[in-house]
Parts: C-alpha cells; sequence; structure tokens
C-alpha cells in the first residue's frame, strides 16, 4: 500500500512537473511572460520565406496590430472588422466589430471567434488609426480566460472556450493615435493602463470585470504596466508616463514611488534585470535606468543613468550586460546596460518604420519590420546579421511583435498568422 501511495505520489509531482514545463513556454501576454520579450526556448528558425519553415498559414476574420499569446494547444489574438479599414470608410463606425481569436497551435484552425460591438463612440478614423487599427492592444492569458483590451470599447473577458465572462468600460477618452496599450495579469487582477481613455490604470476582478483598485492622473501613457521584481521578493507595478516614471503596490494601487522621466509622452514597455528597471521614451528618444523599491521621490538615490537615445514607440531586450532595441526608425541600437553607453548604433536594411518590438531566443535577436521583413541579429555588442526574412506572398503590413514558444515563431501580419519553426 505504501509503494502504491508512494507511485501515485511520485506521478503526481511529475505531472505538476509537466505541466509547469508547459506553461512556462507559453508566451501569456505582451512581450511575453516577463514582458522582457525573452524566451528560453531552442532550436528557433533564422531563416524562412514563402515556401521555407512555414508550419502553417491561417487567414484572420479581420486587421488587427495586436501580438499574438499562447497558453496550453491555444494562439490568442485580437482583430476587428466591419469598419475602418481604409480612411475614406463610409459605412456606419456602429458596424465595428471586435474579434478575440482562438488558432489551434498544432494546426493552425480556427477554433473559435468571438465578437463585439463598441461600448462608447468609436474614434473616427483617421491616417494616423488606419496605420495600425482598432485592435492594437495584445490580450493577456492564463487558465482563467483570455482578456483583451480596446481602448473606448473596454475590456473584454472570454473563458478559454469561447464564452463570453464580461466587458468593462474604462473610459471614453480619444487621442488622435488611439488606443495601444495591452493588459496584464497579476493574481486574481487585470490591469490595464487606460491612460489615453481616462487617465487610469485600472485593477479589475478577473472573475466579474470589477474595480478592485485603480490609480488616477496617469498622463500620456500609451505603455502596457510591468510587474517588477524586488530583492526581498516583493513587487511592484511600475508605470512610465509622461514626466515621470510611478511604483505602485499592485495589491491595492498604493502610489509608493515617482522618478523624474522623459519628458514626453511614452509608448515603450519598462523592462527589468536583477533589480534595475530600463525605461524608454519621448520623440526625442531618451533612455533611463534606475532602482524600484524606494519610497516618494526617487529621483536622486535610484536614477542610475540618462541617455539622449532610445524609442519612440518600441521595447527593447536585456541580454548579457546589454540592452538590444530596434527604434521606429529603423535603426538597431546596442547599450552598455551599466552605464548607458552607445556600443552600436546601426542602420537595418528597410525603409520604412517599425512598430514592432525586439525579441530574444536562442541567442539570436529577431527585429520585425512593417514592410521589409523580419532581421535577425546575433545576441552579441557588435551588429552582426544573420538574415533578413521575407514572406513574398503577404503583402500586408508586420505591425505585431512576434511570440515565440517551443521552438516555434508565431508572426502576424493584417491578415495572416503564421507558425514558423524549422522542419525536420
Amino acid at each position: 500500500m505504501n509503494r502504491v501511495c508512494s507511485l501515485v505520489i511520485l506521478l503526481f509531482i511529475s505531472s505538476i512537473g509537466s505541466i509547469s514545463e508547459s506553461q512556462a513556454a507559453d508566451w501569456s501576454q505582451f512581450r511575453g511572460p516577463s514582458g522582457n520579450g525573452i524566451s528560453t526556448s531552442t532550436g528557433l528558425p533564422t531563416e524562412w520565406s514563402a515556401d521555407k519553415n512555414i508550419i502553417w498559414k491561417t487567414k484572420l476574420p479581420g486587421h488587427g496590430s495586436s501580438s499574438p499569446v499562447l497558453f496550453g494547444n491555444q494562439v490568442f489574438l485580437t482583430a476587428y472588422s466591419g469598419y475602418g479599414l481604409k480612411v475614406d470608410d463610409e459605412s456606419n463606425p456602429n458596424e465595428l466589430r471586435l474579434h478575440v481569436i482562438a488558432v489551434n497551435r498544432e494546426n493552425g484552425e480556427i477554433m473559435w471567434d468571438e465578437s463585439v460591438p463598441p461600448l462608447n463612440q468609436v474614434q473616427k478614423i483617421t491616417k494616423r488609426i488606419v496605420d495600425h487599427g482598432y485592435a492594437s492592444g495584445t490580450p493577456a492569458c492564463d487558465e482563467t480566460g483570455v482578456y483583451a483590451f480596446f481602448g473606448t470599447s473596454g475590456v473584454v473577458a472570454y473563458d478559454l472556450k469561447g464564452k463570453l465572462k464580461w466587458r468593462a468600460d474604462v473610459g471614453d477618452g480619444t487621442a488622435g493615435f488611439g488606443s495601444a496599450s495591452s493588459p496584464i495579469l497579476y493574481k486574481d487582477f487585470v490591469i490595464v493602463n487606460a491612460s489615453i481613455e481616462s487617465d487610469t490604470v485600472y485593477a479589475l476582478h478577473k472573475k466579474t470585470g470589477d474595480v478592485a483598485w485603480k490609480a488616477e492622473n496617469i498622463v500620456k501613457a500609451w505603455t502596457t504596466p510591468t510587474i517588477v521584481d524586488l530583492p526581498n521578493g516583493k513587487q511592484e507595478l511600475v508605470v512610465n508616463q509622461k514626466y515621470q516614471i510611478l511604483g505602485f503596490d499592485p495589491d491595492t494601487g498604493e502610489k509608493l514611488w515617482t522618478c523624474e522621466g522623459i519628458q514626453d509622452y511614452v509608448v515603450p514597455v519598462v523592462i527589468q534585470n536583477e533589480g534595475i528597471l530600463y525605461c524608454l521614451g519621448g520623440r526625442s528618444n531618451r533612455s533611463i535606468a534606475l532602482r524600484p523599491g524606494g519610497r516618494g521621490d526617487v529621483t536622486k538615490t535610484h536614477k542610475l543613468w540618462e541617455v539622449n537615445v532610445g524609442a519612440n514607440v518600441t521595447s527593447p531586450v536585456y541580454y548579457s550586460g546589454h540592452l538590444y532595441w530596434a527604434s521606429d526608425r529603423g535603426i538597431a541600437f546596442c547599450l552598455n546596460a551599466e552605464n548607458g553607453e552607445v556600443v552600436y548604433k546601426n542602420r537595418l536594411p528597410t525603409k520604412g518604420r517599425l512598430y514592432a518590438s525586439i525579441v530574444l531566443a536562442d541567442e539570436k535577436l529577431y527585429i520585425t519590420t512593417r514592410d521589409n521583413g523580419v532581421v535577425v541579429l546575433k545576441a552579441v555588442p557588435e551588429y552582426q546579421e544573420l538574415a533578413r526574412n521575407e514572406i513574398e506572398t503577404d503583402e500586408n503590413l508586420f505591425n505585431a511583435s512576434p511570440a515565440i514558444s517551443d521552438g516555434s515563431i508565431y508572426l502576424r501580419t493584417n491578415d495572416y498568422l503564421y507558425r514558423i519553426a524549422n522542419r525536420n
């Protein structure tokens, strides 16, 4: 009997371990589980094309700039249809539909596609809006479901089978560029930066969508919030906004500290490594390094360095003592993370701008350009281009950042979702 019990316990522990490994491989929110744009996956392809290393290609039921995310055997992403596909669209804005889509990660089949109408008045279509559309925020997912943010149309929650759980209104304010931030999950909360819609960060209960707490006076921030780990084992929520970088208690929304930040609006995500935060932003492009964990104004005590290089839209990665990113102006940067000194600055082989953020995996940097393919660099402090990959049969823009899991790259264009991997 004891042997049987021991065997059962061992099998149970083994099953937990395999589940944990599987979940660890998931890319469950914008820029991966930690928000740092880093995957531990190996064996990834360096080269691909329309007829090389494409495992499957799926036509999507709408356009969108959001990135794919993964949980279990499902790939989730958002899209929009019915209105706003071109600047001179004369259709009724109320015909807009906002989609959350689940795709089978093994074969690319659409498992479910659910959509909702607008919640508030639809922002008028303009050249700037049509450039990225009404589905820019990347969803977040876990075992409780998938959560998506559609700007003035609020937050929507589905279970993993596509059943609508709730919708939440987080404001109806607009700005020229539209909405861009993505939700993140923390314990029982969905945390959403609705700076553009209501100057507020909301923590919503996963089960109901009710407000758990909110932090107001969030200024000109299109950025996705970041949960950061402190040396004492505690965590903070960090939001980078115009003029200030802010630290909050993620359980209560209490503001803990402020640091003088970038004197312009902010889009890039704050990343962390070993107790240091790296913050980019502003049209003039700046970068700041600081330590979290302080109280009050920590500008003089916790800011480590500030330099006049950075990115307006795209987010960086940290690897082996260096920061890497590709700015929206098409320039690849490498900085010494200790002091902010530029190690290299190199123009990428693209004429267009970049909206997608760099991702790191398998000692390679993947940089998605809008209209000139994906550039692959070696992750070393010297510019070494390994490949530039185009899918010649797809003329859509590549606005979304890739998702990486279990040896595969999931890449989205306006019309299609791809799974890319080395074929045996």
